[in-house]
């Protein structure tokens, strides 16, 4: 196959622009950034809750400055590899990737996707990744049955976890909670992998490789400390978007931790300070390791300033590593972080899930969204045809149809919910006093 094969597109479209010179990558990241599932992360909680200030980042945010990293990191590699330039991606691709990863994340952060997996425990589960992918592939309306219909390429870069569910699940004897509070999310793990609705669309996604790519790019592995088996390979394209998520992850959400006054001096000291002295790189204990002055200054510039040197050192420490056992290229090389980098990398994020993620405030707040969800999808599923929308409806009816079961439609109704939406759907619900969360209009 041609490489110009990942530059095609499941359904041929025959709507040619006048003087529309762009890319198919170009139009694919126009696709991403004018879709409503785009628009909405600006509503969806990241890690500290949406409303607690308006200053502190969304799921938009944190997906801005993803491609921000993302393409800094291209260009790193560009001039490290000039070799192969052809094979790294180009700015508008990678910025696509970067702006779509998390576009399948539901209301409520990890809370909303423990309330969903639960409830589609016995119909598929539900993971954020995967569902990023079935909208990119099939929700968001810009075709008929296709979604966005961007490009293979984009699509593939896109695939963190590149397998079927049924691959990656696991069974295990686990009660079904006696009280939606009683819900644990250690005991409920999702499954990281693509829904059978969507096993299609991976298989065209995937076509362009010989038979010996695909099953060792589809083999799952068990890993240890985890209950479902995961995928262990990633395409170059993806491997790359990876390294920026967990850089703005532990970097920027770290930031915002620290204006809000939830990691002090002594936690970085604790948490990354004693890890960083450990290591024999000099840069790294010359340049990091006297930053916690700098990073709690209470001048913003300052604090800037350091945010800026840490995000430096981990996008320049990123190479490539060759996979001989690959014959695509696109799998045969991947993104990597220099190991004492990765090892600094890792005690930033273990220092934001210690002192932010598990923060019982911020847990409450995950756990509050996580009963809203359970509860919502209880109602709906109860009597889809009286409680959903009129065109969801008909998607619910279709579903039955197709695939003998509409509880994936209620997954997508809900998944698509902002936060602010779902609680207000909570409260016209269950609260006597609440008023119409729309006005009455045709549908």
């Amino acid at each position: 196959m041609t490489q110009n094969y990942w530059e095609h597109r499941r359904f041929t479209e025959e709507n040619k622009r006048r003087k529309d010179h762009r890319t198919p990558y170009q139009r694919d990241r126009a696709r991403v950034l004018h879709s409503a599932a785009f628009r909405r992360l600006q509503a969806k909680t990241q890690v500290l809750g949406i409303g607690m200030n308006d200053f502190y980042r969304t799921r938009l945010t944190h997906s801005l400055e993803v491609s921000q990293i993302g393409t800094g990191v291209i260009s790193q590699l560009k001039d490290k590899y000039p070799n192969l330039d052809h094979l790294l991606c180009s700015d508008s691709l990678m910025e696509t990737i970067c702006l779509s990863h998390d576009i399948g994340h539901p209301p409520f952060g990890h809370g909303g996707e423990t309330a969903l997996n639960y409830m589609m425990r016995n119909y598929g589960g539900f993971e954020g990744n995967g569902q990023t992918f079935r909208i990119l592939t099939c929700l968001e309306p810009y075709t008929p049955d296709y979604g966005m219909n961007l490009t293979r390429r984009t699509l593939l870069g896109v695939l963190k976890y590149p397998a079927a569910y049924h691959t990656l699940f696991q069974q295990y004897q686990l009660e079904e909670v006696i009280n939606y509070r009683q819900l644990k999310p250690i005991d409920w793990p999702v499954v990281k992998g693509i829904y059978h609705h969507d096993r299609a669309t991976l298989d065209w996604v995937l076509s362009p490789l010989s038979h010996e790519d695909r099953e060792r790019f589809l083999t799952p592995a068990v890993v240890e400390g985890q209950h479902h088996k995961r995928t262990q390979y990633k395409s170059l394209d993806c491997s790359v978007m990876e390294l920026a998520d967990d850089i703005a992850y532990a970097v920027h959400d770290l930031e915002d931790a620290i204006v809000m006054g939830i990691v002090k001096p002594e936690h970085w000291n604790e948490n990354v300070k004693q890890t960083i002295s450990t290591l024999d790189n000099q840069w790294i204990r010359s340049e990091i390791l006297n930053l916690s002055e700098k990073l709690f200054a209470t001048e913003h510039h300052i604090r800037k300033n350091a945010i800026g040197t840490l995000v430096n050192s981990l996008v320049t420490s990123i190479n490539i590593e060759i996979d001989d056992n690959f014959d695509e290229p696109l799998l045969k090389y991947n993104a990597v972080m220099q190991p004492d980098y990765y090892q600094v990398l890792n005690a930033l994020k273990q220092l934001v899930y210690k002192w932010v993620i598990r923060r019982p405030e911020i847990q409450m707040l995950e756990f509050k969204g996580q009963q809203i969800v359970m509860e919502l999808f209880e109602a709906i599923a109860s009597d889809p045809e009286r409680l959903l929308p009129y065109s969801t409806q008909e998607k619910w009816k279709a579903c039955i149809e197709k695939h003998g079961c509409g509880m994936r439609v209620i997954s997508d109704y809900i998944s698509g919910m902002t936060d602010d939406f779902a609680g207000r759907l909570y409260q016209q619900l269950f609260s006597p006093k609440s008023g119409a969360i729309i006005e009455i209009g045709p549908h």
